[in-house]
């Protein structure tokens, strides 16, 4: 990797983000020097420009940025570099130098669990549940969904809100089962969605609903 430092007179900004909610945590500035120690060290080495020296967030506070990965943009001079924290950030004691909460958004999991579903279409491993579901055939992985599906209906119909969202888990699980096997994710579920909610989709709706009533 060819980090340009140069450019700011030694420095590069390197942007702090939580590898696993995504979300930016803080913007610190590295000089070569603090980038060896921080992949040396496997914690996140700033040069502080107040005090003109290195340091290693959490040195005090215990509060470390455990590096995961760094990536370097297309000019090759500003990094993004994924963390995993120990605490809080900011020095100030928010999660964020931006004073926000730094929650995992729980419906990104769907991707993770299309990744998974994926490995072990790829790798079919014995004695798993969803291994057997792909070796039963499309008719009985759709047929299961169906069952899932007419559970969550007695559940929204008759039962508690708790096994409802059991239900409807069992339902979404083998719905992503049954995308996989079709060569599909559950992004493109989400992407269609989208294009759903968009106003001018209804409009070309509507459009090719009357022109289809007209022929």
């Amino acid at each position: 990797m060819i980090i340009d430092f140069k450019k700011m007179n030694g420095l590069v900004p390197a942007i702090i983000q939580d590898v696993t909610t995504k979300n930016v945590l803080m913007l610190g500035f590295m000089n070569e020097t603090a980038y060896q120690k921080t992949m040396e060290t496997q914690k996140v080495t700033f040069w502080s420009r107040t005090r003109q020296c290195l340091w290693t967030k959490g040195e005090t506070s215990g509060n470390y940025l455990n590096l995961v990965d760094i990536k370097v943009d297309c000019d090759n001079d500003t990094l993004l570099v994924s963390v995993q924290p120990d605490g809080p950030t900011c020095h100030k004691g928010t999660a964020t130098c931006w004073g926000e909460d730094n929650e995992y958004n729980p419906i990104l999991f769907l991707s993770e669990l299309q990744d998974f579903i994926n490995q072990r279409y790829r790798e079919m491993p014995e004695e798993s549940y969803t291994t057997s579901l792909f070796k039963k055939g499309t008719n009985r992985m759709a047929q299961k969904l169906g069952e899932e599906a007419l559970e969550t209906i007695i559940e929204a119909t008759a039962g508690t809100n708790e096994k409802l969202i059991y239900e409807t888990s069992d339902m979404l699980y083998h719905l992503i089962v049954l995308l996989t096997s079709k060569g599909l994710r559950i992004e493109e579920v989400a992407k269609e969605l989208m294009k759903r909610h968009h106003p001018a989709w209804d409009k070309a709706r509507r459009a090719a609903k009357s022109k289809r009533e007209i022929d």
